[in-house]
């Protein structure tokens, strides 16, 4: 395991779903999380969290401890059972997740808190959303004795453009002796972009990540701070109209003019764009490369 990171770093990252359900609540019909105040999109951290855990296994061969297994039986493997899976092993060094994001357990005499270094705000669209319901039929009855299929129902957004918002705090992992290593958040930076794009699934198939930022900083204990509210989607459609990526402009000028004025305590500016992402600095027309950051060292994210 390469050495434990010693600098701050902040992530912005949007993606955007077509005709997908990006994050259903369960006690809701499964549908969308949507503010009723707003109309805005909600996704939670869990989420964002689950699409990380999932391409870091599946994709990466890593140890992950929040995993769904099944057991013998078909059942859900519980926490005791990954428990007394790693037993005779440390928890931490062997788990990406735990080192990551943290964990919590209180199984018999094992017990355990830890505060992930890495954490999320919720994920929220930069527009209003359209929930819409749709509703179809099966070609095989759910029973026997039935004549035809049964009626399917799910409820999906056309389109959302989400944004999320999180932080690598490096004191977290020291203070708690947790060894996060560059290592770790070099392949979670790539699930954050791979994962989503590969969560082909009934519901969250039409993701597709669309802007990847990562600004580690030199100065300890440092973050600007809420680097989600410094972005915007600007299109002359309707919110609740918009279907596409290339129906509006993602308007950045908050969010450069915030990083020039902390050039001084900027060590890199990691980044990924999608080649269908318009970008607008002070109503021009850019990308990342174009605007100065003389001072600021830029290295674009290849994986």
């Amino acid at each position: 395991m390469s050495e434990m990171i010693k600098n701050r770093s902040e992530i912005l990252f949007l993606y955007d779903v077509t005709n997908s359900n990006p994050n259903g609540d369960p006690v809701d019909e499964n549908k969308p999380r949507i503010d009723e105040g707003t109309s805005v999109n909600i996704v939670t951290d869990v989420r964002l969290k689950r699409t990380i855990r999932d391409y870091l296994h599946d994709y990466k061969g890593k140890e992950i401890f929040i995993i769904g297994e099944i057991d013998d039986k078909g059942n859900l493997k519980t926490k005791e059972d990954r428990l007394n899976y790693f037993k005779d092993k440390d928890l931490v060094k062997e788990c990406i997740d735990v080192r990551l994001f943290g964990a919590t357990t209180a199984v018999k005499e094992r017990t355990m808190t830890l505060t992930g270094p890495v954490q999320f705000k919720y994920g929220h669209s930069l527009h209003k959303v359209a929930l819409t319901f749709v509703k179809g039929t099966t070609v095989m009855p759910s029973k026997g004795g039935l004549a035809q299929g049964t009626f399917t129902e799910k409820y999906i957004l056309p389109y959302s453009l989400i944004v999320f918002y999180g932080i690598v705090n490096e004191n977290a992992a020291i203070n708690q002796n947790i060894p996060l290593s560059q290592e770790d958040v070099d392949l979670m930076t790539e699930a954050i972009w791979n994962g989503t794009k590969n969560l082909i699934s009934g519901s969250k198939f039409g993701q597709i990540p669309r802007l990847l930022i990562r600004v580690e900083y030199k100065e300890p204990n440092y973050y600007s701070g809420e680097l989600d509210k410094r972005i915007k989607f600007i299109s002359d459609k309707k919110d609740e109209e918009i279907r596409d990526i290339a129906e509006g402009v993602v308007d950045i000028t908050e969010l450069v003019d915030s990083i020039k004025e902390q050039t001084k305590a900027i060590n890199c500016i990691y980044y990924r764009v999608d080649e269908h992402v318009k970008l607008q600095y002070n109503g021009n027309s850019v990308h990342i490369d174009n605007i100065l950051f003389p001072d600021i060292k830029l290295e674009v994210l290849n994986f």
